[in-house]
């Protein structure tokens, strides 16, 4: 493959994308969705020529496994894509300077978004969505793991392209050889920004080679914090949903912290884990206390290595306390800033919580498994950004997005 010749090409149909009307673009939208749930057959078949080369243990086995109900839902984020009100030409802020200049700070888009990611051929569909709705070309590089189900899910979106006379190139698949990553993370002047989904390992390298600016989608090394005052009912619900809900997402819970002034609690609240066979990594404290109740083959003392760690399965850390405070130093030392959480019914330590915790989602009383541009009402999302220049948290239509000044006058000349 000419991988030159293609981003050539991508970045020529930015011009094509920015043609088409609105509506012209929710009827593609909604005629993708249509033609997913159409091949469904299609699709579950080629990803299971993919699963077939992944052992079941390995923890990205769940995040590549398709089902028809997970098809389903992968139309329906395209469908709640098309739903959304674009925010292309949103005036942001205008003014008429004292020379009479008029200034309109208005939405554009990008360009040329690339985006490398793994075993998630959910990507496919989701990152071309919200390209195609914010008038981006997409560069998409999958990896081999679910090359096959990649490749189904671009043909149809090919397809759907080519019925309505809409130039190809703005959506490319490169091949999942290494050959394409490199090639992308040199695409200077093609591409215009770069965002990995994936293992810490692939974001690093991505950050650490890239020659294109990079929006990095962190890791998510996620704590719950259940305070002093923290509800029982509510606590072992919580994090019984953030623990086990989807394990191999990056907003499932990593690590537990508990007040030591709820130790009497703590068989309760953990209980349920093991109903969900979550394996508990616990510190001194808090395993001589659930030895004597947690099923042995499911508790080992934790050693410093499970602190800090994304587990992507059924494992989790837990760790006692003694105050907010200590809470606080434990999650800005080990967390990723991607998801923290309280449970607590004290007003001022949830506030302390909420302002003090450095990430790009927070959480009072509820699971960090609403971390998700679906759940914030973005339609999909392109990643979970953990950084702080442009975007911060999913990544939704706003953040695929830049702007520019329009500047009208009428004949005047500066001085």
């Amino acid at each position: 493959m000419n991988y030159s010749t293609s981003f050539e090409k991508a970045k020529k149909a930015t011009r094509d994308l920015i043609s088409l009307s609105k509506e012209k673009v929710n009827t593609v939208l909604a005629d993708l969705a249509t033609a997913l749930v159409d091949n469904t057959a299609v699709i579950l078949q080629e990803n299971e020529n993919d699963l077939a080369k992944m052992p079941t243990e390995d923890p990205k086995y769940d995040r590549l496994k398709l089902t028809a109900t997970r098809v389903a839902d992968i139309a329906n984020d395209v469908r709640n894509v098309q739903n959304l009100v674009s925010p292309l030409n949103e005036v942001l802020s205008e003014k008429v300077l004292e020379n009479g200049l008029d200034l309109k700070k208005i939405r554009v888009p990008l360009g040329v978004v690339g985006v490398i990611y793994e075993a998630r051929p959910n990507v496919t569909a989701d990152v071309f969505s919200l390209c195609f709705k914010t008038g981006n070309v997409a560069v998409l590089k999958g990896g081999s793991d679910a090359e096959f189900s990649n490749l189904a899910i671009a043909k149809i979106i090919h397809s759907v392209l080519a019925a309505h006379n809409i130039n190809l190139d703005v959506l490319t698949l490169l091949p999942a050889e290494r050959a394409a990553t490199e090639a992308l993370l040199n695409a200077r002047g093609f591409v215009d920004v770069l965002i990995p989904r994936g293992s810490q390992s692939l974001i690093t390298y991505v950050r650490e080679y890239s020659k294109i600016p990079v929006i990095e989608t962190g890791a998510g090394i996620v704590h719950t914090y259940f305070d002093e005052t923290g509800d029982l009912e509510k606590g072992k619900t919580i994090i019984f949903n953030a623990k086990t809900r989807r394990v191999s997402v990056c907003n499932s819970l990593d690590c537990v912290l508990i007040h030591e002034q709820r130790l009497a609690d703590l068989s309760e609240l953990l209980l349920p884990l093991a109903d969900g066979k979550v394996e508990l990594f616990a510190d001194e404290r808090s395993f001589a206390i659930l030895q004597s109740t947690y099923p042995s083959h499911l508790l080992n003392v934790a050693q410093a290595e499970h602190f800090g760690i994304e587990f992507l399965s059924l494992k989790l850390a837990v760790k006692i306390v003694e105050n907010l405070d200590e809470a606080l130093d434990h999650i800005a030392v080990y967390s990723s800033k991607h998801s923290e959480a309280i449970i607590s019914e004290n007003a001022e330590h949830i506030t302390r919580f909420l302002n003090e915790v450095d990430a790009a989602a927070v959480y009072a009383n509820t699971s960090t498994g609403f971390t998700d541009g679906g759940q914030f009402g973005l339609g999909a999302e392109i990643g979970i950004s953990t950084q702080k220049l442009h975007a911060r948290g999913p990544m939704g239509l706003e953040e695929l997005t830049s702007y520019k000044w329009v500047v009208r006058g009428d004949g005047q000349v500066r001085k």
